[in-house]
């Protein structure tokens, strides 16, 4: 595994300090990540399937890229960067729509504890994945959504069954009025 930092933060957001990612998800400390939702001009949301060697959540069902911005990066900059890591595609339309706090604990010993930056954008196609990162992607309405997590809820990611909603409430209020 690359080694990488993350940004640790406080309630607030503000810097204080950082440590190797894996390290501060052992200890389940508070730290700065960013969660993108890409949709089609169907309304649609661009899915993956997370790598199934990922150290946490492999193999789950989440948003259209999320990871960890590096000191001095912008959110939308470390967003463009993950998109092209993971995806190898670049959205339009992107920008920086809320945050959230979240806490989730892993069978591994692992914490997520982020404070999580949420994009909003838009993408139709396909993507080359990065198979190192993704082990498939597709996209789905609300309803697929709503009705496979009611049926398969451990099939999702923690952090995306805590917004997914949210989200969806956000794209229509500004491209479907």
């Amino acid at each position: 595994m690359k080694q990488e930092n993350v940004i640790l933060v406080d309630s607030n957001d503000s810097v204080i300090g950082s440590m190797e990612k894996y390290e501060a998800h052992e200890k389940g400390l508070l730290h700065r990540a960013f969660s993108v939702f890409l949709f089609n001009d169907r309304g649609q949301l661009l899915m993956q399937q997370r790598a199934l060697d990922k150290y946490h959540c492999g193999g789950l069902w989440t948003n259209s890229c999320c990871s960890h911005q590096r000191l001095g990066e912008s959110n939308l900059d470390a967003a463009e960067r993950r998109l092209m890591e993971e995806l190898r595609i670049k959205a339009s339309d992107l920008y920086d729509s809320f945050s959230f706090v979240y806490k989730a604990e892993f069978d591994n010993g692992l914490t997520e504890h982020e404070f999580d930056h949420v994009l909003i954008g838009k993408f139709n196609g396909e993507s080359n994945f990065n198979v190192a990162e993704v082990a498939a992607i597709q996209y789905m309405d609300q309803q697929q959504i709503e009705d496979e997590i009611a049926h398969f809820p451990e099939k999702f990611t923690p952090w995306f069954k805590l917004i997914y909603q949210r989200v969806f409430e956000t794209y229509w209020d500004k491209y479907k009025k």
